[in-house]
């Protein structure tokens, strides 16, 4: 639903705190987001079941991130809501987006993702765009200097460390990129990792070398990259 808006928003920061971007337009994405995250159907579940355990609706699989059709888009959907509550803290909608994120962004709720995520059969899950989204969603916590905000980043920490952990294991293993137009694509899964750092000029100046757009199949650009993904400030 609000996927089609997301990759332009992502990588052009600068237009959403312009004038460009006013506080109408904000109001219009804040209002897609609101209207999915906690809205469980029609949802699209992917998973192998391990037992009769795994038989149960979105809200208690997956507590935190169940809303707007699958994984991944709840997961947005609460980046977008958090970028622009940070951007718009005045804005009529940005009481309604903290609510929402306060209901999601609970420790039991994450305690939950983390086994979700942790449980066998699911190496694989929403990697890379779903768990790069999450990085994406940590990092913007981080940015933003609120005391709400930093709460709900520490709440979320231990689904951030998950993800990190399942991309320290996959991004090694790559020998080649993945250059499908889909979500397993990992042009875009990387753009957004690299975003995760937010730790100065580094990654900036190793993308800038080339070391992954050209030489991504070689086992030291894969270091390269996997350094610059994890490379984060305490």
């Amino acid at each position: 639903m609000i996927r089609r808006f997301l990759l332009a928003i992502a990588f052009s920061g600068s237009l959403m705190a312009s004038s460009d971007f006013d506080q109408n337009q904000s109001a219009r994405f804040a209002r897609l987001a609101l209207d999915c995250v906690h809205r469980e159907y029609p949802n699209k579940i992917a998973h192998a079941l391990n037992s009769d355990a795994d038989v149960k609706p979105p809200r208690e699989l997956t507590p935190a991130f169940y809303g707007c059709y699958d994984w991944h888009s709840s997961v947005h959907g609460h980046w977008l809501l958090v970028r622009l509550a940070r951007l718009f803290p005045d804005a009529p909608f940005a009481a309604e987006a903290r609510r929402a994120l306060a209901v999601s962004l609970t420790a039991g709720n994450i305690a939950q993702e983390v086994k979700y995520l942790d449980d066998p059969g699911r190496s694989s899950f929403e990697r890379p765009y779903g768990l790069a989204w999450l990085l994406q969603l940590a990092a913007e916590l981080r940015e933003w200097r609120d005391p709400q905000a930093q709460q709900w980043a520490v709440t979320l920490r231990p689904l951030e460390q998950a993800a990190v952990a399942r991309v320290t294991e996959w991004l090694p293993k790559l020998e080649h990129p993945i250059r499908t137009g889909e979500h397993n694509n990992t042009a875009f899964g990387m753009g957004l990792m690299l975003d995760y750092p937010k730790n100065g000029s580094q990654p900036a100046a190793l993308a800038k070398r080339g070391a992954l757009p050209r030489t991504f199949p070689r086992r030291k650009a894969r270091k390269a990259a996997l350094r610059m993904i994890l490379q984060r400030p305490p």
